[in-house]
């Protein structure tokens, strides 16, 4: 699939079982949640444009790198927020916006309860972080807001994709990098995904 980044590390796929299984609790879940998105980081940043600079050391000067471009993570409510904290221990300088959305259960088209993102982003290298792309309809319109915003440069990191998400996504955002623990094998009748991990913000907050 075209802009779709399967991360296949050991440790990335050891957790993401972790996480399926049922009889994982809440606080375990929290945790392992946490370890995979540090891991899936180091893929999503991978291609971050860097320049040259030139520091001191203690014994002379060195050339070095920095970020090009200053970094906005974005988590759609409420399981983004079970991949956030990891991330920000990784880049502490980034920025944070939220986008709270919710999906009516039964035309499954997702709805805005909360917007907060800084007003320009056209010079941010900006990660996405929406931990199940299951109909799309959340990613799509979260992205929909973002170009609002002006971002050039998105990632959507998920810790699981359906197909019938990918194909949504990419009908709207045809370039947009997707980078996934899995890609399962379809969507139920409820708009969830089968085998998945049920619902990824209930087993995060012991709803």
């Amino acid at each position: 699939m075209k802009d779709v980044t399967i991360i296949s590390h050991p440790l990335v796929q050891h957790n993401l079982t972790r996480l399926r299984d049922a009889s994982t609790d809440p606080q375990e879940f929290r945790r392992v949640l946490s370890e995979v998105a540090a891991l899936m980081l180091y893929e999503a940043t991978r291609s971050f444009a860097i320049r040259k600079v030139s520091v001191t050391t203690p014994l002379e000067p060195a050339g070095g790198y920095q970020l090009e471009h200053d970094v906005v993570l974005v988590p759609v409510l409420r399981a983004g927020l079970g991949m956030l904290d990891s991330i920000l221990q990784l880049i502490p300088h980034a920025r944070v916006g939220f986008i709270g959305l919710k999906r009516e259960e039964t035309t499954l088209k997702a709805n805005f309860y909360h917007k907060s993102l800084p007003p320009d982003l056209s010079d941010s290298e900006v990660i996405l972080i929406d931990p199940m792309l299951a109909t799309g309809g959340s990613a799509v319109a979260a992205m929909d807001l973002l170009t609002e915003h002006h971002a050039k440069r998105v990632r959507l990191v998920s810790l699981v994709a359906a197909p019938e998400g990918i194909e949504r996504v990419r009908k709207s955002y045809p370039n947009l990098p997707i980078l996934t623990a899995a890609v399962d094998r379809c969507l139920n009748e409820k708009g969830y995904i089968l085998p998945g991990l049920g619902d990824a913000g209930d087993r995060l907050f012991g709803v």
